[in-house]
């Protein structure tokens, strides 16, 4: 049996067990594949993880840099409380029309906002309205622009918050130094800002699965 095969099955064997079909998020991935969006979105163990994390970290305020069709913004905002508040940023309009129509089929939409537009433009703006810091960032979006990310992250948390950077890996690829790629670039600027600032302690966890060989970054806001 090959690897890759394995991990399938490693993987519907723990999603079949720990995150049993749920209608509302299979509709979500059908809509996003007849949308015609491409097939990144996170994997049910994955949705599942990142909903635990904004479950113990007892979260009312959730940022998310990337949306696509919605199904990781599904499994973070229902992690909130009722009042709680969910802003999902996403470049492509496309994506975000079938994001916020599934998020509405997950009675999502009073405390899920998808806000359209280039990350960079529409995190000063959100800077702009002081918003109450947030205890959850998740970004994954264009990897080129990590660092940005991740700085715009630490200026919109507060000490205590976490900042999950996704697809930190890229098959392994993210050793390599020499890389002219621009997401093996701005993925390597992240995690050396991460290191190198006082105020961000962190860790990255390399994953197999049925998306491949990846992983991500767990960020830790200090004070």
């Amino acid at each position: 049996m090959s690897g890759s095969q394995v991990w399938d099955d490693v993987d519907f064997y723990f999603s079949s067990h720990l995150t049993p079909d749920d209608d509302v998020l299979q509709a979500a991935l059908r809509d996003s594949e007849a949308a015609g969006l491409p097939h990144i979105s996170v994997t049910a163990t994955q949705g599942k993880f990142l909903q635990l994390l904004a479950e113990i970290q007892a979260a009312r305020n959730i940022l998310e840099i990337g949306t696509l069709g919605g199904y990781s913004t599904i499994w973070l905002g229902r992690a909130l409380p009722a009042d709680g508040r969910l802003i999902s940023l996403e470049y492509d309009a496309r994506h975000a029309d079938v994001a916020t129509r599934n998020i509405a089929r997950a009675g999502l939409d009073r405390i899920v906002e998808v806000r359209v537009g280039p990350a960079l433009e529409s995190l000063p703006k959100l800077a702009d309205e002081n918003p109450a810091p947030f205890d959850l960032v998740f970004i994954d979006a264009d990897k080129s622009n990590n660092p940005h990310y991740v700085e715009w992250a630490l200026r919109l948390t507060r000490a205590g918050s976490l900042i999950v950077v996704d697809n930190v890996v890229r098959g392994g690829r993210v050793v390599d130094a020499d890389s002219a790629d621009p997401d093996i670039v701005g993925i390597r600027a992240a995690i050396e800002l991460i290191a190198a600032h006082p105020r961000l302690t962190g860790t990255a966890v390399q994953t197999v699965g049925s998306k491949g060989y990846d992983g991500f970054a767990l960020v830790r806001v200090l004070g």
